[in-house]
């Protein structure tokens, strides 16, 4: 981990167009070798988009694997370049919302997108914000994650153990930190409702939708995506949403998937296809990853 690493480090100092291209060159190598998560994302590809053919669902698959590659090594310049050089990079559209996220309490809502790491940079060089951190298993490599997502805010504080519960973030929120949540993964049963996603019963976690309207909190979407030609990132705050989540938590998180389906189709192979999205079903509905 130590060797990869330091080719991090060496690899961060090269213009972006020359870096992204090693990244999609080590992402094509990846969509031939990892079969296990080459077939996971051509699954989900089949289930969210059963009108494509087979070609147009293996470029997509293929393009997110270069995608995710790139966003592997690009980390690189996000944990270690100038913030000079981050500032030239990071397209922010149209501003972090600092003076609105301090009005009331506020979830910056992330779907997982390849560059959402892009994400928390922009948010942290602008003010002090918090996330869940999950403890990875190898020492150097948490070590330098931990060391990444805290660079522009030095306060432990904000990164929030995922075990810790709800009582972390609700303070953090209520005391001014904008919470930086990613909403879209299946984390099982548990506090979790069957929504559709694409049309398929996914397993999505209530949480946003809970949080805003135990804190009176609100909700504002950022969705991080590739400038083209390997010029940067884009990171697009949207407007909060009005009146959420309402009365019907169910149907506010139905709303949430809606809005991360509309983005999707913006840049589908921007989107985290590899993870097991449809891992949890519905009684008696047969499993869909063998």
């Amino acid at each position: 981990m130590r060797l990869l690493l330091a080719i991090m480090w060496l690899l961060h100092w090269l213009p972006l167009p020359i870096l992204g291209r090693i990244g999609t060159l080590i992402g094509s190598l990846l969509f031939i070798f990892l079969k296990e998560r080459r077939q996971i994302t051509l699954t989900n590809l089949r289930l969210c988009f059963p009108k494509m053919t087979e070609k147009q669902r293996n470029d997509i698959a293929r393009a997110h694997f270069q995608g995710y590659a790139r966003s592997i090594l690009e980390r690189g310049i996000l944990w270690w370049a100038p913030t000079s050089r981050l500032r030239r990079l990071i397209k922010i559209s149209p501003a972090v919302p600092t003076k609105l996220s301090q009005e009331r309490p506020t979830i910056f809502l992330c779907p997982h997108f390849v560059c959402l790491e892009v994400a928390g940079t922009a948010i942290t060089m602008a003010g002090p914000a918090c996330s869940i951190y999950s403890r990875q298993r190898n020492e150097i490599f948490d070590e330098a994650l931990r060391k990444g997502r805290l660079r522009f805010t030095t306060d432990e504080r904000n990164l929030l153990a995922r075990n810790a519960g709800i009582k972390p973030i609700i303070r953090a929120m209520r005391s001014g930190r904008p919470f930086l949540m990613l909403p879209d993964m299946d984390f099982g049963r548990k506090e979790s409702v069957f929504a559709p996603f694409f049309d398929i019963p996914a397993a999505t976690l209530t949480a946003p939708a809970r949080l805003a309207a135990s804190t009176e909190g609100q909700i504002i979407p950022v969705v991080t995506r590739f400038q083209p030609y390997y010029r940067g990132w884009e990171v697009k705050f949207f407007p909060p949403w009005e009146n959420y989540p309402g009365d019907d938590i169910e149907q506010a998180t139905r709303f949430m998937n809606s809005f991360i389906e509309e983005r999707i189709l913006e840049a589908p192979s921007e989107y985290f296809w590899s993870h097991k999205r449809f891992k949890t079903r519905p009684e008696g509905m047969p499993r869909v990853y063998d």
